[in-house]
């Protein structure tokens, strides 16, 4: 059995992978792997207001954490991005210490969340199966624009429906074996009929079939409750922290959606 900080590097990794998928047909998208830390960077479009996340190595040397920290900041600034998030596994102090003695201040915080598959299938539910990519970006009521230049050849997208009308959705990515199971959203009039928890299990099911042995993901409080009714566990809080006020000014159309970056079951945030 996977630790709790395996299975966060797991999870971690995929969501990286994710984003480099994005940018890999986003313009003004790209993922720099640099030592000790990921830095994605998007300058243009929607997607600068949602998708500018750093991930700080785990249990780094002082010299290394201090130039992982340098080597973020000085990315997004040569880059012209002002306001990003650094995120930071809860049990790494030594790294939070490291960001807060330079200016950074917390800004949120998600659970890191994981499963191992063992290939048993979960109960069907007839309003769940296979959608497509716009459906997708429709149910999620994203800002124009947002997502539109990815590749949908890279996810796999479920919908649930109400009368043919489609009204939640989530989509998988696969990376090594783990499937990151993100944006995980229902529309408001259809909420509290289980179509959320349904949407997980088939993107479960999905993963399984395709041979992943885990499945993670990024989840808010609200939606936490609804993923360990699926099996997962949690595996850490992900701090978030920005950088410190001299550096980090407004930017203009920044939107706060609940996933562009995280796993939700209601449609405010946006992670994957």
């Amino acid at each position: 059995m996977l630790s709790d900080l395996e299975l966060y590097a797991r999870g971690i990794r995929t969501a990286v992978a994710c984003w480099s998928s994005y940018a890999r047909t986003i313009a003004g998208g790209a993922v720099h792997h640099l030592p000790g830390v990921e830095v994605a960077v998007f300058t243009e479009g929607p997607e600068r207001g949602v998708f500018n996340n750093a991930v700080l190595g785990h249990g780094l040397s002082a010299p290394h954490r201090r130039a992982a920290v340098d080597a973020m900041r000085s990315t997004y600034r040569d880059a012209g991005v002002m306001a990003y998030a650094a995120w930071v596994h809860e049990t790494d102090t030594a790294m939070l210490e490291e960001l807060t003695s330079v200016g950074f201040v917390h800004q949120e915080t998600t659970w890191a969340m994981g499963l191992q598959l063992d290939g048993t299938a979960r109960a069907t539910d007839s309003r769940v199966g296979l959608g497509g990519w716009e459906e997708y970006l429709r149910v999620l009521e994203l800002p124009p624009g947002l997502l539109t230049g990815a590749d949908p050849h890279d996810f796999h997208v479920v919908v649930g429906r109400l009368e043919a009308e489609p009204v939640a959705t989530g989509m998988g990515f696969d990376h090594d074996d783990d499937c990151g199971i993100y944006n995980v959203g229902t529309l408001e009039h259809a909420r509290r009929r289980g179509l959320g928890s349904a949407v997980v299990g088939a993107l479960l099911d999905g993963a399984a079939s395709r041979s992943c042995t885990t499945a993670t993901l990024q989840s808010t409080e609200m939606a936490r409750r609804v993923y360990a009714g699926r099996g997962f566990r949690d595996v850490g809080r992900i701090l978030e922290l920005g950088p410190p006020s001299r550096e980090s000014t407004p930017e203009t159309g920044v939107t706060t959606l609940s996933t562009g970056r995280r796993s939700v079951v209601s449609v405010s945030q946006f992670r994957g």
